[in-house]
């Protein structure tokens, strides 16, 4: 028996009578009758542990906790549980790590226990004071639907992200253990001390849920600097873009909701569950990044203090922080803001979205607009946000002074540039502003030079950004695609892989790996994207076949290494192949072989698809006698990789039986094998064939996720009437015109693909000898 609770945010009114406000707060003394073979752990440390008997003689165990300092409904905590646990004292305070015995004796939460301490002192160090409480709990659960929740005193985590193996030195594992209990610390530091970024706590408490950025932004933020402070060999500015920025710019340009709303909007309109999504946390975290930037990190603190003197145990909004920003700005004279930080600090929370700058280097004119999608534009849509818009810069690889723009359109004389081809401008160098650039041709053509000639002459980040921003902007119908592809020529000599990562989801996605490969642009992409990419692939390669722990430090490696891996193999890259069948083979002769973990999917795939029924059947095998559910996840994942008919129809037979696998499996083999380029149509015969018993096991669910896969595959009408052929069939009216609309969208959708496939097939012809 395990219980664990979870009030955020309205949920304490579910556990006892209460107001469940954020700003109704009050102290708490609370006491737990369990049985005596279990603990039980709260907010505070236990101050008395009695028994009692119940009326038919049970005796029971009661644990009664000291009295808590003010604080809000949702704070409060619980968990009955008869783990164990691994202790040390920071400054003072107990830090206790809870998680099961065999977790425990193992080894498994000692990292987590390591790094607890010194961020905890990190975090009162930059914040100036001392952590209240006088313990801290860490609660590693096997199954946690929040993640991880930063009650006061009694944190809570799901258990992956909590352990460690001790003989894993990976820095990827521990820079995401490192992440997220940097996350919640931050929010217990953020609760307590006088240098509070949350508006939670016993000092500032935020009006209502609508501030929620506040809390999480910041937290967020601040879980970077944690972070990269106990795993220095982390870089901070390439991290937090490639984690935090880029993926929220992706995601921000289709949202309907600002950062802070009205409580009547939310109210009206959103549930509250609905704002702990990636706008509150990662694009809070990237606005509280260029707030701190173009303030400077020492008047931002400095501002804070003041705020948070000001009004210690009340309650306040994002109005009052920006008044004493204000009052901080007032008092200096090195930093000069074109408006008040109210008026500039709106422009960012209070709109949707987020503008993208358009520079003309010949007038060095740069405007601004709404970054919006194009394509789907309907005349009565309506963009005419604007932004007061830090700019940082360079000029012909020298840093220039911030600038602004505080309007639509605005010149800047000393952007004007000569007719040298070697004159060049690059716009929010690292990351500064949460913006997407368009610069003209002339400038893109010397950028693209420049990046041949010496790529080290950009910053790595910003390479990254220059990337990144014109594949966005060809998405969103700025820029054509032929734009973006004269920026991969010069990545022969790219030698970040955060960087050919980006390159590589954006022109080899994922999900259409196989729609790629039937199409005629596949061995122009070959052959252009081999030449390139072989000096990067033999630089891991040789690492991974000599010594691959000498990438244990290499945090890049360990999360991007597989995608490159994956793509020189999908591309038929022999020396890829043969090192993919390589170390299956050690593995099937040895079966203690550990093959690397961070290309272990890869290879297993692999390995299958280059070898016989054997290969396979070895998969199988291991799939059998493994308890590791990650080795599980690849090994059905691989199974799904063989090149034979025959084996994926086996294993989709082997998927109907109960005996063999769990139900829960069965689905996750046919969304496996309909992916794949020979594939989609046994999955979907398979599927039409077995139709009346899938149906008892998954019912619509599983034909909609099917269908959703095969209209990757819908080119024309006839294709459509063909699924409706056996849909017609099988679902109810309501549900075939839903279905039937998924199909029509997919095949306007691959109408337009093909065209895109055809001007990139057409640019790589002329470009694939360069």
């Amino acid at each position: 028996m395990l219980i664990a609770s979870q009030m955020e945010p309205t949920y304490a009114r579910r556990v006892y009578p209460c107001f469940d406000e954020p700003a109704m707060k009050a102290t708490f003394n609370i006491r737990i009758i369990h049985d005596p073979s279990y603990v039980a752990l709260s907010n505070m440390p236990a101050i008395d542990v009695s028994e009692m008997k119940d009326e038919n003689g049970s005796l029971w165990t009661v644990t009664t906790f000291n009295t808590s300092l003010k604080m809000s409904t949702y704070l409060t905590a619980f968990v009955i549980c008869d783990f164990d646990y691994v202790t040390r004292t920071e400054r003072g305070n107990e830090i206790r790590i809870w998680a099961r015995k065999e977790a425990v004796k193992n080894g498994y939460v000692d990292y987590a226990l390591n790094i607890t301490g010194p961020i905890f002192s990190f975090l009162e160090d930059i914040l100036n004071v001392s952590y209240p409480l006088p313990k801290t709990d860490l609660v590693a659960l096997p199954d946690f639907g929040a993640g991880g929740m930063e009650n006061w005193g009694l944190m809570i985590f799901q258990e992956a992200s909590l352990m460690n193996l001790p003989s894993d030195e990976f820095t990827s594992r521990k820079a995401m253990i490192a992440l997220i209990v940097s996350h919640e610390l931050g929010h217990q530091a953020h609760f307590f001390f006088p240098f509070q970024f949350k508006w939670f706590g016993n000092l500032v408490t935020m009006n209502w849920w609508n501030d929620l950025w506040l809390n999480e932004g910041l937290a967020s933020y601040f879980e970077y600097l944690g972070a990269t402070f106990v795993e220095p060999k982390l870089s901070l500015d390439k991290i937090f873009y490639a984690h935090v920025v880029q993926p929220v710019l992706r995601e921000d340009s289709g949202t309907a909701r600002s950062l802070s709303e009205s409580e009547d909007k939310i109210k009206g309109s959103f549930s509250l569950m609905s704002l702990f999504d990636n706008i509150t946390y990662s694009k809070g975290a990237s606005i509280t990044w260029m707030l701190s930037g173009f303030l400077t990190e020492k008047l931002f603190i400095r501002a804070l203090t003041l705020y948070l003197k000001e009004f210690s145990f009340s309650n306040a909004n994002q109005d009052d922080l920006w008044t004493h920003i204000q009052m901080v700005v007032d008092a200096q004279d090195e930093i000069q803001l074109p408006a008040s930080v109210k008026q500039i600090m709106d422009s960012w929370t209070c709109q949707n979205g987020f503008p993208v700058l358009t520079l003309n280097l010949t007038t060095g004119t740069i405007r601004q607009e709404q970054f919006f999608n194009k394509n789907n534009r309907k005349s009565t849509d309506s963009y005419n946000n604007t932004w007061i818009v830090p700019i940082s810069w360079m000029r012909n690889g020298s840093s220039q002074p911030l600038t602004w723009l505080d309007k639509s359109s605005k010149m800047f004389p000393e952007m004007q540039v000569s007719e040298s081809e070697y004159d060049w401008i690059l716009l929010n160098v690292n990351l500064s502003g949460y913006y997407r650039v368009n610069y003209d041709q002339l400038n893109l053509k010397r950028l693209a030079r420049l990046l041949e000639n010496d790529p080290k002459a950009i910053p790595t980040v910003s390479r990254f950004q220059l990337i990144d921003d014109v594949f966005a902007l060809t998405d969103f119908g700025y820029v054509p695609i032929e734009t973006a592809l004269e920026l991969t020529k010069y990545l022969a000599g790219e030698d970040e892989l955060f960087i050919w990562n980006v390159v590589l989801l954006n022109l080899i996605p994922d999900n259409l790996e196989s729609t790629l490969k039937n199409h005629e642009v596949y061995p122009l992409l070959k052959k252009y994207l081999l030449k390139r990419m072989l000096p990067i692939y033999h630089y891991y390669a040789g690492f991974i076949r000599q010594n691959v722990d000498a990438l244990e430090d290499d945090y890049f490696a360990q999360v991007y290494l597989e995608k490159l891996l994956a793509t020189a193999c999908w591309l038929g890259l022999q020396d890829c192949l043969d090192l993919s069948s390589e170390l299956y083979a050690k593995w099937r002769d040895n079966p203690e072989y550990k093959i690397p973990f961070l290309i272990k999917r890869t290879v297993c795939c692999y390995g299958v698809a280059v070898g016989s029924d054997k290969e396979w059947n070895f998969a199988w095998e291991m799939y059998n006698h493994t308890d590791s559910e990650e080795d599980e996840d690849i090994l059905l994942y691989a199974m799904s990789c063989a090149k034979e008919s025959w084996l994926l129809y086996r294993y989709l037979q082997y998927g109907l039986s109960d005996t063999l696998f769990s139900s829960n499996c069965t689905s996750v083999i046919i969304s496996h094998v309909v992916t794949k380029d020979i594939g989609h149509r046994i999955a979907w015969e398979f599927v039409t064939e077995n139709w009346p018993l899938l149906s008892q096991g998954y019912g619509h669910e599983l034909l909609h996720d099917v269908l959703k896969a095969m209209g990757r595959f819908v080119k024309s009408d006839v294709q459509i009437q063909e699924l409706q052929v056996f849909y017609n069939a099988t679902l109810e009216e309501d549900e075939r015109e839903a279905i039937t609309m998924l199909l029509e969208s997919a095949k306007l959708e691959n109408i337009e693909r093909r065209k895109l496939l055809i001007k990139i097939a057409s640019w790589l012809e002329k470009n694939v000898d360069d």
